[in-house]
Formats: structure tokens, sequence, C-alpha cells
């Protein structure tokens, strides 16, 4: 029996619809990307008007919150500080707006979303956190 906590496409689609109301409230034409925990993508939501280039950006700061297990806002922080070193560490992506997903103490993926400013992406990735109630 295997009693690994995992990321279901029903949990993804709850995020992307609770990040998907954020952003339609605030009217940001965004990309919401959910992947696993391996980084692979599970869900993706591109919202009208939105250019064609978030889609990658969502994929890439979900993937790089789940890599490395903990919000891509830290390398923009690193940078912001001059820590230019962390240009160069393969996988991350020093913009904020990746979250990762916990449940039961365990990361079991984490979402991105592109399209408007870092901060504001990173509260639409918030709220479709917020509305995905997880066992600690």
């Amino acid at each position: 029996m295997n009693n690994r906590l995992a990321l279901s496409l029903e949990d993804a689609r709850k995020i992307s619809a609770a990040a998907e109301t954020e952003a339609s409230r605030n009217n940001w034409p965004v990309v919401i990307a959910v992947v696993d925990d391996g980084g692979h993508l599970v869900h993706l939501l591109r919202l009208d008007n939105t250019q064609f280039g978030s889609i990658e950006v969502a994929i890439q700061k979900a993937r790089a919150a789940i890599a490395f297990c903990r919000p891509t806002k830290i390398w923009e922080e690193h940078i912001t500080e001059g820590r230019l070193r962390y240009l160069g560490l393969p996988g991350t992506l020093p913009i904020e707006g990746g979250l990762p997903i916990v449940a039961g103490g365990r990361f079991v993926g984490a979402v991105g979303v592109s399209g408007v400013r870092s901060h504001e992406d990173a509260q639409i990735a918030q709220a479709g956190l917020d509305a995905l109630l997880i066992p600690e």
C-alpha cells in the first residue's frame, strides 16, 4: 500500500479555479500552471488576452518552486540584494509568482502564475493555494 501524498487533477483544478477568480476579480490576464512533485504539468489555464510568452514563464515558475521547495520570490530577493550568482543556478527563475504546495508536511507540487507584475502573480498563486485545504 502506498501512503504517498500526491497532487490530484481535482486539486490542481481547485487551485486554478481560485487563482482564476482572483485574477478575474482584478482584470489581470494571466497563465496559471500547476505541476506535481516531479515538475510535470498537471493543469494549465490561460486567461483571455494573455500574451503567449507567459505560458512557459508560468510553467517554469512552478517548476522552480517545486525543484527547490521554496517560493520563487526568494531568488528575486537574492538578485535584488546583488547576489547575482543565483542567476547561474540551473532551474531557478528569479521572478515572484511560483509557490510550492505542501501537504502533510511534504512538497507535492507547485503553482506558477505569469502575466502581470510579479507581486500580483504571487497574489493570484496564493489565492489558489488558499482554496485548497491541505492537512499539515
